[in-house]
């Protein structure tokens, strides 16, 4: 069967097969159309992401933003975007063209003062960044053991990797850990078919995003220098939060120099957007010359450049806005316990208010929204049936009579509903 059309380059009429059924792609879009059906729409906000957010006109306690420093409304930040767009413009392009800019470069070397480290490349998103820390240096018979909990971009990373050599180590279990780094050995005993040694790299999330806990890293590096394997830490909730004003969870642990690769977020604490890796100099030029994430997609726009080197400059600056974090982290702490919450294990500014029962913990979050307090629900199967918790962000943004409001807000839920 044919339709007649009319063909654009020619204007003559062309005859053009025209089928009457389409099974598998109806069944496609049938699928989406049924999936759409349950689409939950996040809220909309009108306003800059700082201690309040503005929904439907409406101010509400952001207690769901990980913007831990307060970056996001930051006047020097702002103004340093826009001292920029009015010297350089807005656009870069790709690095290893015409896309590296000079703002590029400055920042790149004032992470990697900043990180202590030898050397930084940065991307447009710390997705990016787990993606070409991994892809780049592991293939398929290499190694990699990973935290069970490590967040999805790093199961991606491996994926796209190609490793065929995978294992998962029980969360934060050490002795779980050695076994499968022994496994690992035992693999990487061998060479691969080109005769080169297998990488076996172990990765971890600094901060667990879920629980708030912090990765045995201590324990974590002897077993890698026990097991000569390499070291890797996504710290995107521990830059700018960790370590002494804010260099990170390595720092933190005074482990500086001995994790091999260090990536980071640029748009939690900092505020902005992006991600980086901070490593010795020599991978950081194979990152340069080799990621397909940095050669095949387009650099930091300039605002974006400038603003996160004004956030940099000022955590080298002053150890303030970190004090003032950790202060608002004890008080929302000590009021929380005081009221009689479980708030897990949690060793950072995140305080994830254990609940249990999943629709207990989206019936408080739907409270307190009617309270004023935008805290988010946790359910399987972002964590295990059976752990669903309200989830509480702190940030230096918050004065005291903030946290007291969200405190408030929580006994008169908690009241309500236990």
């Amino acid at each position: 069967m044919f339709s007649t059309v009319l063909s654009r380059t020619s204007r003559s009429l062309v005859q053009r097969p025209c089928f009457s059924s389409t099974p598998n792609t109806d069944a496609f879009w049938a699928s989406l159309s049924a999936a759409s059906a349950s689409k939950v729409n996040p809220h909309v906000v009108s306003s800059g992401q700082g201690a309040y957010l503005t929904i439907n006109s409406t101010p509400y306690l952001n207690f769901c933003s990980s913007h831990y420093l307060g970056f996001a409304l930051q006047p020097r930040l702002k103004s340093a975007a826009k001292a920029a767009i009015d010297l350089h413009g807005l656009g870069t392009g790709y690095r290893t063209l015409a896309g590296t800019h000079s703002l590029h470069v400055d920042l790149e070397s004032k992470i990697a003062a900043f990180k202590g480290t030898e050397g930084a490349v940065t991307f447009t998103s710390a997705y990016a960044a787990n993606a070409c820390a991994v892809q780049t240096i592991m293939g398929k018979e290499d190694v990699v053991v990973s935290d069970q909990l490590n967040h999805a971009s790093i199961i991606d990373a491996v994926r796209t990797a190609g490793v065929a050599n995978k294992f998962a180590y029980k969360h934060s279990d050490m002795s779980d850990l050695e076994d499968k780094l022994s496994q690992a050995a035992s693999i990487a005993s061998t060479p691969k078919s080109n005769g080169e040694p297998r990488n076996v790299l172990i990765i971890t999330d600094g901060v667990f995003s879920m629980d708030g806990d912090l990765a045995r890293l201590p324990e974590i590096v002897d077993l890698a220098r026990k097991y000569d394997a390499l070291t890797m830490v996504d710290d995107a909730h521990g830059e700018g939060v960790l370590g002494r004003g804010g260099r990170g969870v390595v720092n933190h642990f005074g482990l500086d120099g001995q994790v091999d690769i260090e990536v980071g977020s640029l748009s939690k604490a900092f505020s902005v957007m992006g991600g980086f890796i901070a490593a010795r100099q020599p991978l950081i030029d194979k990152y340069l010359m080799g990621a397909r994430q940095r050669l095949f997609s387009i650099a930091l726009t300039i605002p974006d450049t400038a603003a996160l080197i004004e956030a940099v400059d000022m955590l080298a600056e002053s150890e303030d806005l970190v004090t003032k974090l950790w202060s608002n982290v004890s008080y929302l702490k000590e009021g929380f316990t005081g009221l009689g919450f479980d708030i897990g294990n949690s060793e950072t500014p995140i305080i994830p208010v254990m609940l249990g029962d999943e629709e207990l913990a989206r019936e408080f979050s739907r409270r307190l929204f009617e309270e004023g307090v935008f805290a988010s629900a946790i359910c399987y199967p972002m964590v295990p049936k059976g752990t669903a918790r309200v989830r509480v962000i702190t940030s230096a943004s918050f004065s005291k009579e903030d946290c007291d409001k969200g405190l408030e807000a929580f006994r008169k839920v908690k009241e309500e509903l236990m």
